[in-house]
């Protein structure tokens, strides 16, 4: 780790960004994927501190973890609605790419001694901000930001359920009838795409950093699985990670069963007023989200099987939870759907448009 800030330090001189040695750089976060540190300088003052990223240790499957990507999605959101972290550069360390951004002062809510230090008025006041800010980034103008050919304009669920089924297979520590079934139902309830906009693809508590006087959003954190398609999709993640009591996930996924906290039901609703889109498909999405995230947490016990390192300080999943999110999945696959719906007429960002066509032959580095 000296070597790495000593390196560190090299790339703030070649940015013009004053330091003083010796930088200091500390593993945050309970994300299992990238690897995220914090960078202090030796003054400890708090306007010398920045953020570095980098791909998890060991074998990575092919095109994930893709940290010079994520770079280029955040920088080409700077001046669009969407909070984002300030990219300063990325720079290459024995084959492997690092990113290096501004630090964003604010809460992540990814402890439960920190979800513990908020009052309750302002843990509700975190989920509806949360459920707005998603919001904006479905109204990120395609062709302005340059994303346009970030990813294919193909149908959306069906990419999914062909890259996850993959990553299923590369990654998995065991066979699961239950998944099995899961993907085989929700390939055969796949609703019609109406829209194509930018989709972060990860949207949840833990990767936005919150301001702590008013509970609103001060960045968007983690685009690794950012691409293009459904907004719903988004939504359906986060429901997915917004576990209510008596579910699996609490403490894993997030904090969202203690008290203060809105419900699925009026994340939603926060959600499609704010959009003014319609949520009559949000049950599929809700159990297609569930159904990647068992998939995402049987890829990091690969991982740390793999490579212990790759273990963060806490909330790494176990088989016994990857199972019951599955269940959960098929469980809200067969419920009837009927979640709250706009009462304002559905809108389409500025370039979200309907589109089963092949992607832009400009396509780079693209994400299912």
């Amino acid at each position: 780790m000296k070597r790495l800030a000593g390196i560190v330090a090299g790339w703030l001189t070649e940015s013009g960004i004053e330091h003083e040695g010796p930088l200091t750089l500390t593993r945050v976060g309970v994300g299992q994927s990238n690897l995220t540190y914090a960078v202090a300088d030796g003054t400890g003052r708090p306007d010398r501190r920045w953020v570095l990223r980098r791909p998890p240790l060991g074998h990575l499957l092919a095109s994930a973890h893709d940290v010079a990507r994520e770079a280029r999605i955040m920088t080409a959101l700077r001046d669009s609605e969407v909070p984002v972290p300030q990219v300063i550069g990325v720079w290459t360390v024995d084959e492997v790419p690092m990113v290096l951004m501004e630090f964003v002062d604010g809460l992540v809510l990814d402890r439960l001694e920190v979800v513990e230090g908020v009052a309750e008025p302002t843990r509700h006041a975190v989920g509806l901000a949360v459920a707005r800010a998603l919001s904006l980034v479905h109204t990120v103008d395609l062709e302005a930001t340059g994303l346009i050919d970030l990813a294919s304009h193909k149908p959306y669920a069906e990419r999914q359920l062909k890259r996850w089924s993959t990553q299923w297979q590369h990654s998995k520590t065991r066979e699961s009838a239950d998944l099995e079934t899961l993907t085989a139902r929700l390939a055969a309830a796949v609703p019609e795409q109406r829209e194509l906009t930018l989709v972060h693809g990860d949207f949840h508590l833990r990767n936005v950093i919150v301001r702590p006087e008013d509970g609103s959003v001060a960045t968007v954190l983690d685009w690794e699985l950012c691409t293009l398609g459904d907004p719903l999709a988004d939504l359906g993640t986060l429901l997915a990670y917004w576990p209510e009591a008596g579910e699996p996930g609490a403490g894993l996924l997030s904090f969202s069963t203690l008290p203060g906290f809105p419900d699925r039901e009026e994340m939603a609703a926060a959600y499609l007023e704010a959009s003014g889109r319609d949520g009559s498909a949000l049950g599929f999405w809700h159990a297609l989200g569930l159904w990647k995230i068992a998939i995402i947490a049987e890829g990091v016990l690969r991982r740390i099987q793999d490579e212990p390192r790759n273990r963060a300080a806490a909330y790494a999943p176990t088989v016994d939870q990857v199972d019951a999110m599955i269940a959960k999945a098929l469980e809200t696959l067969g419920r009837p759907s009927t979640p709250a719906v706009s009462s304002t007429p559905a809108v389409s960002s500025t370039t979200a448009v309907p589109s089963t066509s092949a992607a832009p032959t400009t396509q780079t580095t693209p994400k299912a």
